[in-house]
């Protein structure tokens, strides 16, 4: 993706303004990865939670970023041309990104069979991840009061290409 020519452009071809925080939340969205609104304006504090939500929303309509949700909690946003799907586990809470190719088949299957195209950037697994199997966590169903991952919501880990 581009830098600030291409915001600048884009904004201009909507009628908007190029702004230096416009420029900071995009920066911020691009450094992070993986980042709820609360995450973007805590990487921001010179602009107010509201601006960045609606200037996060502004960039999703631009085809700058996409989110997803990565558990119950707020969505998480990244640069849009960051293609990947999501793995997380319901017990430690860790979030692994893998290659988006990871779903051809299924996507491929459900095309044919059922006309159906997968939104990849909303495609999450959940399920237990190496660590916990080896802990000998056991496998819950998500909405048991038990279960950790009911109580909060999955944070992202940074592990590009971590393959388990």
């Amino acid at each position: 993706m581009g830098g600030h020519d291409e915001l600048a452009e884009r904004l201009r071809a909507r009628g908007l303004r190029m702004t230096n925080q416009r420029q900071q939340i995009l920066d911020a969205v691009r450094a992070l990865g993986h980042a709820t609104p609360e995450q973007v304006s805590d990487a921001v504090p010179d602009v107010d939670v509201t601006t960045v939500y609606r200037t996060l929303e502004l960039f999703e309509d631009l085809g700058l970023v996409r989110h997803t949700h990565l558990g119950h909690g707020a969505p998480s946003f990244r640069p849009a041309d960051d293609q990947h799907v999501h793995v997380i586990c319901h017990f430690c809470g860790r979030v692994v990104d893998v290659p988006a190719d990871l779903v051809d088949a299924l996507s491929g299957r459900l095309l044919a069979e059922r006309d159906f195209t997968v939104d990849r950037s909303h495609f999450t697994v959940f399920g237990r991840c190496a660590d916990c199997a080896a802990a000998g966590v056991a496998v819950l169903h998500a909405s048991s009061p038990a279960h950790p991952a009911a109580h909060r919501g999955a944070q992202p880990e940074q592990m590009r290409g971590a393959r388990r």
